[in-house]
């Protein structure tokens, strides 16, 4: 075998400082304590500090079965999330309208001012009050008095004009409102069961009635006063009886209260000097 040029017992080879020349390699010496412990050696152990996990749900629940104080808290924080979860699945828009509210209320009221008003334009006078209004082409004149102008004394009974529950006096004529278009009475004069009064005194046949007693449930009472003040204003009707009955069969009193209501009529008759 060739020796090795290194052959010199002086000679500082790495060679044979390794033992590499026999193909082995020397044995490796165990760790030093030092070198465990230094920040950059494999061998050095991982004694960083880490932060606690945060308990799970599960711990929650365990603590709680433990605990009838801490179940108590966690079945309220259970209920608590349960209502937000549900608060957002059913409100959207409720943390933009919490957050930015003022400018939410200030769009919608540029919108309100900015939309185009809909429907036609009618001007009435009622009860002694000029109303300049716009509705729909096939509002009804009752649906206007009560829900666009709010005299709600006006009743809707069978809707068909056969109650008489919805008389008003247009130009002073008696007319069921739920048959009248509202844009018919352009530039008319309607009088309603509020308009009858002066004040705080009563109009003669709403003072008859009143001690007369000529009503019980008082839904058809409006439409029935409103009749006989026009049977009253009508020099075409007779004074007796009968002619009253007739002329004011077309409403309709289903307490039975008919009576009462002629003996009112004929009371008012006489105080108004007719």
């Amino acid at each position: 075998m060739k020796e090795h040029a290194c052959h010199s017992p002086h000679s500082s080879c790495s060679s044979h400082a390794h033992g590499s020349h026999d193909g082995h390699q020397p044995p490796q010496s165990p760790p030093s304590p030092d070198s465990l412990h230094s920040p950059h050696s494999p061998h050095s152990p991982d004694t960083s500090v880490h932060p606690p996990s945060p308990p799970t749900a599960a711990a929650h629940a365990a603590a709680a079965v433990a605990d009838p104080a801490g179940r108590r808290r966690f079945l309220k924080s259970l209920g608590a999330s349960s209502l937000a979860g549900a608060s957002a699945a059913w409100l959207p828009n409720a943390h933009a309208q919490t957050t930015d509210g003022n400018a939410i209320a200030n769009t919608s009221a540029n919108a309100g001012a900015a939309a185009p008003v809909e429907g036609e334009p009618l001007t009435l006078t009622v009860n002694g009050q000029r109303r300049a209004l716009h509705v729909a082409p096939n509002a009804i004149l009752l649906d206007v008095l009560r829900d666009q102008l709010q005299l709600t004394g006006t009743k809707k009974g069978c809707d068909h004009g056969q109650c008489g529950a919805c008389t008003v006096h247009v130009n002073g004529i008696s007319i069921n409102s739920c048959l009248s278009l509202a844009l018919m009475h352009e530039g008319d004069a309607v009088t309603t069961i509020e308009g009858l009064a002066r004040g705080d005194t009563l109009h003669p046949v709403q003072a008859a009635f009143w001690e007369h007693d000529a009503y019980q449930c008082g839904y058809c009472t409006s439409g029935q006063i409103m009749s006989a003040v026009a049977v009253l204003a009508d020099k075409r009707i007779g004074h007796d009886d009968a002619a009253v009955r007739e002329a004011m069969s077309g409403n309709i009193c289903r307490c039975g209260a008919y009576r009462n209501i002629l003996a009112a009529i004929q009371d008012a008759r006489s105080r108004m000097g007719g």
